[in-house]
């Protein structure tokens, strides 16, 4: 299977709420929001699948009403994804609005994903966090 196409049934799954399919395409080491500094909980720096499931788990906080992946790019060894998305954080009830939020996806050889990163606007997250 091409790097491109475990993203597109990776995406499939997060649709169908499969996360153990999602978690199977990772590395065991997967670097999960890799170079994150955020206070955001669904934005933490994670290790592992452990680390990885602790990502979906922190995604019940949220009521999406739009997650639309459109614009797949592939490079050797990674896949950029281009996406809309829209949700509102349980908690404080306030909404993130965001055209082209940029997904990247690194593989290894064996074409598993060995790091993950979200590129957001991390003060719109951060501001929906708040009370």
């Amino acid at each position: 299977m091409s790097n491109l196409a475990t993203v597109q049934e990776i995406y499939n799954a997060f649709g169908r709420g499969e996360v153990p399919a999602i978690l199977s395409r990772l590395a065991e080491t997967v670097e999960w929001e890799y170079g994150s500094t955020s206070q955001v909980p669904w934005l933490q720096e994670r290790r592992g699948r452990e680390g990885a499931a602790a990502f979906f788990s922190s995604l019940a906080g949220l009521d999406f009403k739009e997650f639309a992946p459109k614009t797949f790019l592939e490079g050797s060894g990674v896949v950029v994804v281009l996406l809309d998305v829209e949700f509102s954080v349980k908690e404080t009830g306030k909404s993130v609005v965001e055209e082209d939020q940029v997904h990247i996806w690194n593989f290894n050889e064996q074409g598993e994903v060995v790091r993950f990163r979200h590129r957001v606007d991390t003060q719109q997250h951060a501001l929906a966090c708040s009370g």
